[in-house]
């Protein structure tokens, strides 16, 4: 008989066991908490380090930390990290070699054992991001093993959003603010005249070990009514949308499109926006030696499109310009990633739209180079 889908309710003391009894089993829970004036992912020794009572106030290219009445852990919006800082983390050693005595190199691949996760309080959105760099980090001829060892054997806890933030726009890439896939537990947090609560939904029977370890009561039909109608209201609560057109075409039919460069003149091409990103996965690598060139080590790290060298050729780069880095960055992550994986690359999080330091909003841009096409179709009637 199968435990997906079964629900239950813990309360705070229960989120608390929940951690506790991660920890026991050798999972290094990793959680949102309080730090530098934001809400950021960080290792959890007990969930008092959740950020209890803090919710965030999201615009283009601004972010700020706000306190709440209620105490809610999980009211507030994707902050400047994702879990890929995890699983596909931004440095990472490949292999080092040593000069032997006989001076022949004698190589070490990178041997570290890595991580038994626990994440707790995965986005729906960031639920998505996972399943789209396992597409393309394991799914493909280069498969990246350092990811697939932490993925494999990570646990992952949802948390559903019940209050999207002024940059979200999830609804209008296909997903939504409730986790329907790809988790372990999923926790839908209610704060009322009820109490502070968790519904807790089923998605494994890994997931449902664990919950057999913590205190919880059965699942009431007050809970279960809260706690879909709040990511109900949470659908209708997205500040930004994507216009409702297929952006893939829109893409492929505006690389001439005038708007480009108004965007380049205001981008600084500082690359914030793939750092955030929680599906950006370009990487190169580089090679670092002692002073004595009897040691070396073989590095990979993030990179990103909008540096100059990226496409860096004999010759020169191939997108020297801000314009067709730009367009090459969205025109990617929109268009042409179903060529290569069969989705987009936009889970509609927004953390690109916050992070950017002159608010160059994605949203705003594509309804502009809708708009640019529009006017070009009734002007050339085609």
């Amino acid at each position: 008989m199968s435990v997906t889908g079964t629900t239950a309710v813990l309360d705070r003391g229960g989120l608390g066991a929940l951690v506790r009894v991660l920890v026991a089993r050798g999972r290094t829970v990793v959680g949102p908490t309080v730090r530098d004036g934001a809400i950021v992912l960080a290792v959890l020794d007990s969930a008092e380090r959740l950020p209890y009572g803090w919710g965030v106030e999201l615009e283009a290219g601004r972010y700020r930390l706000r306190r709440r009445a209620d105490g809610a852990a999980f009211a507030h919006s994707a902050g400047p990290q994702s879990w890929k800082n995890f699983l596909h983390p931004s440095r990472e050693k490949l292999w080092s070699a040593d000069r032997s005595a006989d001076g022949t190199p004698v190589v070490t691949g990178a041997s570290a054992e890595a991580p038994s996760y626990a994440f707790l309080g995965v986005r729906p959105c960031d639920l998505r991001a996972i399943a789209i760099q396992d597409r393309v980090l394991t799914g493909g001829a280069h498969r990246d093993g350092g990811y697939q060892e932490r993925r494999r054997g990570a646990f992952l806890i949802a948390a559903e959003c019940t209050e999207p933030g002024a940059t979200c726009f999830c609804v209008s890439m296909g997903g939504g603010p409730g986790a329907d896939a790809g988790f372990d537990l999923a926790l839908t947090e209610v704060v009322d005249d009820a109490g502070h609560r968790f519904l807790v939904r089923v998605g494994s029977e890994a997931g449902a070990e664990v919950l057999a370890d913590v205190p919880h009561r059965e699942a009431d039909d007050g809970t279960r009514d809260a706690a879909v109608a709040a990511v109900r209201e949470a659908v209708d609560g997205m500040g930004r949308a994507m216009p409702p057109v297929s952006l893939r075409r829109l893409m492929g039919e505006s690389l001439d499109a005038e708007r480009w460069d108004d965007v380049a003149a205001r981008c600084l091409t500082c690359g914030n926006c793939t750092m955030v990103c929680p599906t950006c996965f370009c990487t190169t690598t580089e090679e670092v030696t002692d002073l004595t060139g009897d040691h070396a080590e073989r590095w990979q790290r993030w990179d990103s499109c909008f540096d100059l060298d990226f496409s860096h050729v004999h010759g020169g780069p191939v997108r020297a310009s801000v314009r067709s880095r730009y367009r090459q960055w969205l025109t990617h992550k929109l268009g042409t990633w179903h060529d290569q994986f069969d989705s987009s690359g936009c889970v509609g999080c927004g953390r690109c739209v916050v992070w950017c330091p002159v608010g160059i909003d994605i949203t705003e841009e594509v309804r502009a180079l809708h708009d640019e096409a529009e006017a070009r179709t009734k002007e050339t009637g085609r």
